[in-house]
């Protein structure tokens, strides 16, 4: 079953990446990897710590890909911030979901979720910088 969870869920992802417009496909970037730290928190209620880790991987995957979709739109996120915003708020949103869940999982886990939520975190500091600084 787990192997076809795995299917399913890259499937997800990989329908995400067919989007062509890029803000869109940020925005689906990033309902994907809400949907994926629901999973993982369910996954830590069923003892099931593989396919936690599976959706903690998952998080990131997309969290990334949705920093790159916003890069690749080639927009200064200074004169358009509108989806540069959008997203600095959501991954702001997951990082405090995520130091929820590493403060409920076991010390074993919690170096994972520590993991997954630095890199959101420093895509959302990323973001930030690029909405607030100021044109070289």
């Amino acid at each position: 079953m787990s192997w076809l969870l795995m299917l399913v869920l890259a499937l997800d992802l990989s329908s995400v990446k067919l989007e062509p417009n890029l803000e869109r496909r940020s925005d689906l970037a990033l309902d994907h990897a809400n949907e994926e730290l629901d999973a993982a928190r369910d996954a830590f209620n069923a003892n099931d710590a593989p396919k936690m880790q599976t959706a903690l991987e998952e998080i990131t995957e997309s969290v990334n890909l949705s920093y790159q979709s916003l890069l690749d739109t080639g927009k200064d996120a200074r004169r358009n911030p509108k989806f540069f915003k959008r997203a600095e708020l959501r991954t702001r949103d997951l990082v405090r979901r995520l130091e929820g869940l590493e403060h409920l999982v076991d010390v074993d886990s919690r170096a994972y979720v520590d993991k997954v939520k630095d890199r959101v975190s420093e895509v959302h500091d990323d973001l930030l910088k690029s909405i607030m600084s100021k044109k070289k």
